[in-house]
């Protein structure tokens, strides 16, 4: 009987985005008649290592035929892939970019390796964009990245700064860990900056909505200064997160990107059934909460330096995951 068993490994279960991912994963699981492990690292390396380690030196009849995994480190775990490919478990990368991905494709053809995530660059360019027409004039923004070793985090950052250039917009970078909190500790680690009061902040941008969420925390509880009405933008856009706070005039904006573990499982199922090489590298589009042309300038609130945000009519909901027939194509 054919192993149809996939482990899919993702950062913590206290995160929106990762709940969602773990719940498409067995979705899709379910459809395409895959058996489905879900384990969830507490964004620990050294935890996700343990997980993934006992799961490849497992008996072979216990082994998964898959891996699908978003990796805690930014350099995906090289030495656990190239473990796991040597087992002849397929090892499928979700949301990072490595160097050795194209190594282990060309010298393991029969076993299924690839990579799925979210075309970052364009996530950073429709904030860029967001950024831009928040603030058309200029002005100071802060921008909070995820794990600066990620790529997902590199990306997001080139992209948004590929726009902002020559706009007049001062950006400050900080780092958080995807969560509220780190987002909550990067805007008040700002607020204590002398730095900041020269330049007070019109905008904060976020790469995720959980830290855009701790950045509205921090700026409300905030008594050295009046930012409490200061904006904030974040992204991943599910519809009872960050698009509910856009809707409600929490959040300026999001980005909406869709979940990759179902796109993932879907392409390993077809691959499963066929034997054909899997795409190498697929990109997933993601789209503008607001659309871009209904985003507006900010506006000052009377007695206020601060711009103040409008609740948004909602944009009509995007619609079902479907996995593009370009992307499950064998190439």
């Amino acid at each position: 009987m054919a192993n149809l068993r996939v482990l899919v490994s993702l950062l913590a279960d206290d995160q929106e985005f990762q709940r969602l991912q773990a719940a498409d994963a067995r979705e899709a699981a379910f459809l395409h008649g895959l058996e489905v492990e879900v384990l969830f690292a507490e964004n620990n390396p050294i935890v996700q290592i343990q997980q993934l380690f006992k799961a490849v030196h497992a008996d072979p009849v216990s082994r998964p035929c898959a891996i699908v995994t978003e990796t805690v480190t930014g350099e995906g775990l090289e030495r656990v892939a190239r473990n796991a490919v040597k087992a002849g478990i397929g090892w499928i990368l979700i949301n990072r970019r490595v160097a050795y991905l194209g190594e282990l494709i060309r010298g393991n053809p029969g076993v299924p390796v690839a990579s799925v995530g979210t075309d970052q660059a364009e996530v950073g360019r429709i904030q860029g964009r967001q950024f831009r027409s928040l603030l058309p004039h200029g002005g100071t923004l802060v921008y909070i990245q995820g794990p600066p070793d990620t790529s997902v985090a590199q990306e997001r950052l080139a992209g948004m700064e590929s726009i902002v250039a020559g706009g007049h917009i001062r950006v400050h970078v900080a780092s958080g860990l995807w969560t509220e909190k780190s987002g909550e500790q990067a805007v008040n680690s700002f607020l204590r900056l002398k730095t900041w009061e020269q330049a007070p902040p019109d905008l904060v941008g976020s790469q995720n909505d959980a830290m855009a969420v701790g950045a509205l925390r921090a700026l409300r509880a905030f008594t050295g200064a009046d930012v409490a009405h200061v904006p904030v933008t974040g992204c991943d856009g599910l519809r009872d997160g960050g698009r509910r706070l856009v809707d409600t005039g929490e959040l300026a904006a999001t980005v909406i990107t869709r979940s990759n573990t179902g796109p993932a499982l879907e392409m390993l199922a077809q691959h499963l059934k066929t034997r054909r090489p899997l795409p190498a590298d697929v990109l997933l589009p993601a789209t503008s909460y607001p659309a871009e042309a209904k985003l507006a300038p900010l506006t000052l609130p009377a007695g206020s330096r601060t711009p103040r945000v409008e609740a948004t009519p909602r944009d009509p909901e995007p619609g079902p995951r479907r996995l593009d027939d370009s992307l499950g194509a064998p190439k």
